[in-house]
């Protein structure tokens, strides 16, 4: 908030005096609420106050699920059972729980591909990206550890296969399985293990929410333009901003009931509509399915992950220059893992003067393959191990690696971008060209 001049709060009441002189409370709020925000912000700006409500929705309904949840490997199926059966209400808590998951990372795929195509992650924003980046990771763990609590054939076996990853890193990765596990293999230690960190993760969550918040408090939002607020006078800041409270707060929540329509019906109607029918039946460590999968919000990764096989020549490559310390499964848990890590090194890679791709003609090209490819690895993640899919999977992962590392660099040297307006008010102006009154028309309300 440093640097963007706004109305300071001063304290009236005496009750409001007395709180303000010992913790300033009400001015934190008020400072937030009031904060100036680029008075040009479209609808990609909507998906903090749904990743805000779907914390909030976790976090409540898995305080009470877990009231009714025994984590043991012999009664973890029969209390998810007697929560949807006997419990008030149980059923509608945990479809609220399993979907709200779903809305969350449809929330945090559309907050990313949003910065990504505007240039939110740059400078001096790059702390701010990195700190959403590891909410990102933290999300996916919470997300994992949940998917197993259940204890039917697909978290067992999800998670059998997933914590085997851990067992392919050279020298400590038996020992780091070992002891993420619990014991020699997927049991009542890991159940415990997992149902622990599912419970704390949310909390560690929502305190790295508050510094993201506050990253992006300090240096400003961002917006489509890419253009600073002006920061020489109030009058210039006032021409350029609106303040948080009534117009966005208002946008941002007819956004979100509008989502939640959406949500609410899908909790309703079809509840079991992401799930897997496999996570109905008791897990048994005798019967493996037929072919395992796990989250759909983890697909496009685990698409990365069994793309690279002993077949692949630059898995090869790789095992022949490492004496085979890297083989084909520790080669596709370092590329899972590489793909995250390339989003977060995007504040790096990118080499372009202007942030915003809405003025970067050749980069609009290569963002929406980039769109595209994360779908058909969603699509591909799901699909058995096998041709043509497995070879669609290779191509797919070679072009998210391609865009990140070759495509972002490069792009920034070649392209000739179109100049950007030179105030976020004239911005604002090529959308309203009749609004004069400034920031107290009601037609001032920012879209695009």
């Amino acid at each position: 908030m440093s640097g963007i001049p706004h109305d300071r709060y001063e304290a009236k009441s005496r009750g409001a005096k007395w709180v303000e002189s010992r913790i300033p409370a009400i001015t934190l709020i008020y400072d937030t609420l009031m904060i100036p925000t680029p008075r040009n912000l479209n609808w990609m700006w909507i998906w903090g106050i749904v990743l805000a409500f779907c914390l909030a929705l976790q976090i409540v309904t898995g305080i009470v699920l877990a009231m009714h949840y025994t984590p043991h490997v012999d009664l973890a199926f029969a209390s998810v059972e007697h929560i949807m059966r006997d419990v008030n209400a149980g059923h509608m808590l945990r479809y609220l729980h399993a979907n709200g998951a779903s809305l969350f990372f449809i929330a945090v795929y559309a907050h990313i591909f949003r910065g990504l195509y505007y240039g939110s992650y740059k400078a001096p924003r790059e702390i701010t990206w990195i700190i959403g980046m590891l909410i990102f990771l933290l999300m996916m763990a919470t997300g994992f550890m949940g998917y197993v609590l259940p204890w039917g054939q697909m978290s067992f076996w999800g998670a059998t296969v997933i914590t085997g990853l851990f067992g392919a890193i050279p020298f400590i990765g038996d020992a780091l399985q070992t002891w993420l596990l619990g014991g020699p293999s997927v049991d009542n230690a890991t159940l415990n293990r997992f149902f622990s960190l599912h419970y704390l993760l949310p909390f560690v969550i929502a305190g790295l929410v508050i510094v993201h918040i506050w990253a992006f408090h300090s240096t400003g939002n961002s917006n489509p333009t890419g253009v600073e607020v002006r920061r020489g006078s109030r009058a210039e800041a006032d021409r350029d901003t609106l303040p948080f409270w009534p117009y966005f707060v208002i946008k941002d929540f007819f956004a979100l009931a509008l989502i939640l329509t959406v949500f609410w019906a899908i909790v309703g109607f079809m509840p079991n509509y992401l799930g897997h029918p496999d996570n109905y039946i008791e897990a048994n460590p005798l019967v493996t399915p037929t072919h395992i999968v796990p989250e759909w919000y983890f697909l496009p990764f685990y698409a990365i992950l069994r793309a690279f096989t002993g077949e692949v020549w630059v898995v090869q490559l790789a095992s022949f220059l490492t004496g085979g310390i890297i083989d084909a499964k520790f080669f596709g848990v370092i590329a899972m893992f590489g793909a995250i890590v390339a989003i977060a090194l995007a504040p790096w890679l990118d080499t372009s003067r202007v942030r915003s791709g809405r003025f970067r003609p050749m980069f609009k090209w290569w963002f929406a393959l980039l769109v595209i490819d994360f779908f058909v690895l969603m699509w591909l993640g799901a699909m058995p191990a096998e041709e043509p899919y497995a070879s669609f999977a290779l191509i797919a992962s070679a072009y998210w690696f391609f865009y990140f590392l070759v495509v972002l660099p490069v792009l920034g040297l070649i392209e000739t971008p179109a100049a950007p307006p030179a105030t976020i008010e004239e911005d604002f102006r090529r959308h309203y060209p009749g609004d004069e009154a400034g920031r107290t028309s009601p037609e001032s309300t920012p879209a695009e």
